[in-house]
Parts: C-alpha cells; sequence; structure tokens
C-alpha cells in the first residue's frame, strides 16, 4: 500500500491534477484521492493542497518526491527486468514527437505488420528518460541532451541540425527568434548558443510545428530542427542557415535498460530504429 501511495504521490506531482493522475493510472479521479488520504495517513504528514484546478505538493510532498522518486524508479526498473517478454508481451517505445513524426512512420508501418504487439507513445525527454528507468517504458527514443547519471545504455544516433524559418529572405541571422522551451533540460545548448550569436529567445514554445507555422505565418523567424523541415514539407525558400548558428545541433539517442537487450523482440524492434534513421537523416 505504501508503494501504491507513492507511485500515486509521483504521478500526481507530475500531472497536477486527479483527474490526469488518474488517467495515467488507469483508475478514478477518486481513488487517485482516496490514495493519497491513505499516503498522508501512513506518514503522518499533510502532502497535497488545492491551487485552483490544480494541486500543489507541500514542502513534506516535495522533499519525500527529492528523497524517494529516483530509488523508485530504480525498484521498479528492477523488477522491470524479471520481465519476460514472449511474443504477445507488448514492447513499450515512448519517442520525442518529432522524432516519430520525422523518421518513424514508414518505418513503424512495416514493422507492426509482423510484430504488432508495440506500443508508442510521445514525451519530452526528460520524462522519457524517467520511464525507461523506471521500466514504464522499455525503449526511448529522444532528442536533446540526456540528463547525467541516468544509468542506461544510451546509442548516440546522430546530431540533428537546426533551421532559421522565415516568412521573408534573410540576409543575415534575425536579432530574435521563436524558440521551444529552453527551461527543457534536454534544450540546455541552445540558450548559450543563442546568446553567443546576440540572437534574444522571443517566445518559447512547447511544439516545434507551433514554432514552424508561426514563422511561416509571418510572426518571427523560427528555430526549428531538421525533422519539423521534412514533416511540414517547407519550401526550401523558407529554410536558412547561418555559421553562426552551424553549433546548434541537438543529439538523438535510443536509450534503453541493458537488461532489455537481452531480448531478441525488443534487439529487433532496437537494432530496426538504428538503422532507419541514416537514411531517413
Amino acid at each position: 500500500m505504501l508503494l501504491e501511495g507513492l507511485e500515486t504521490l509521483l504521478v500526481l506531482a507530475k500531472e497536477g491534477t486527479m483527474s490526469k493522475a488518474g488517467s495515467q493510472l488507469y483508475i478514478s479521479q477518486s481513488a487517485v484521492s482516496k490514495r493519497i488520504a491513505r499516503l498522508e495517513k501512513q506518514l503522518g504528514k499533510k502532502l497535497i493542497e488545492p491551487s485552483g484546478r490544480r494541486i500543489k505538493l507541500t514542502p513534506d510532498a516535495q522533499a519525500l518526491i527529492d528523497n524517494v522518486g529516483p530509488g523508485y524508479r530504480e525498484l521498479k526498473g528492477l523488477i522491470f527486468d524479471q520481465r519476460n517478454y514472449q511474443d504477445k508481451t507488448v514492447i513499450t517505445l515512448v519517442c520525442s514527437e518529432t522524432l516519430v513524426a520525422g523518421y518513424l512512420g514508414e518505418l513503424m508501418g512495416n514493422y507492426i505488420t509482423h510484430d504488432r504487439y508495440i506500443s508508442i507513445s510521445t514525451r519530452h525527454t526528460p520524462v522519457i528518460v524517467e520511464q525507461v528507468q523506471s521500466g514504464d517504458a522499455c525503449i526511448g527514443f529522444c532528442a536533446g541532451h540526456l540528463p547525467a547519471q541516468h544509468g542506461l545504455t544510451a546509442r548516440h544516433l546522430f546530431d540533428e541540425p537546426f533551421t532559421v524559418i522565415s516568412q521573408q529572405p534573410l540576409a543575415e541571422p534575425p536579432p530574435g527568434l521563436l524558440v521551444n522551451d529552453l527551461k527543457n533540460p534536454a534544450n540546455i545548448n541552445q540558450a548559450s548558443v543563442l546568446q553567443k550569436a546576440g540572437i534574444q529567445p522571443l517566445m518559447e514554445m512547447d511544439s516545434y510545428t507551433a514554432a514552424a507555422q508561426l514563422a511561416l505565418g509571418g510572426v518571427a523567424s523560427a528555430l526549428v530542427p531538421a525533422s519539423i523541415v521534412k514533416i511540414l514539407k517547407i519550401d526550401p525558400v523558407h529554410c536558412h542557415h547561418f555559421d553562426v548558428l552551424s553549433e546548434l545541433t541537438r543529439p538523438v539517442h535510443l536509450c534503453y535498460r541493458q537488461s532489455s537487450y537481452q531480448s531478441e523482440r525488443i534487439r529487433r524492434l532496437i537494432e530496426a530504429i538504428a538503422d532507419s534513421v541514416p537514411t531517413a537523416a
């Protein structure tokens, strides 16, 4: 019961509402509330407070998550290591959205014809790493920098270049750009490169597709990865490359627990993705 309560608190902290946490855990909103109440009773501490439509963690809850969260994910991962992947066991693949759209469509369309027990979801890179660490996902396909000391096998596939998208012709780098969330640790190098180039981040999007569409609409120029140019079939006339931004790339990795690679089915999928990327990139 204690582990169940801790898992619920960790999911609730990430999702922010009882209903979203319930959706992630496949339980009702009231069940989430009851689990948290039981955990509070067991610990003798208040863990959450209402904050509008969302919940707010108390300092005791945040301290609990900081201290117990990494160990809990590792425990789940160790349990995951014991799983035996039979022919109909679902393999979970969690990916950066742009990588799915840019590089996996045709591959997975063909692959699923001979192994249909595969589930694909999209998350940001920090969440992808957490899910692979805990065994909630078998394989992560990540864009951007990985957190330090993640404890996973990480296979670097390539460095994806960025392009400046603009509705109007550009003779020189623009003074400002639409960018993706610079607070995301996976994008940690972008802010320093832009600062060195004297370029101001104008707006921070949660979607490269949104940034590109705003740029094509004339709002402002946008910084987007090559996969977005491919997905949206952006005309080369709107794509600009500048030497001052040439070092701006994002590493693309496959990450997985070493034990997962021992499964023939998981290993086959990992190798299929790795083999498909150079041709696509």
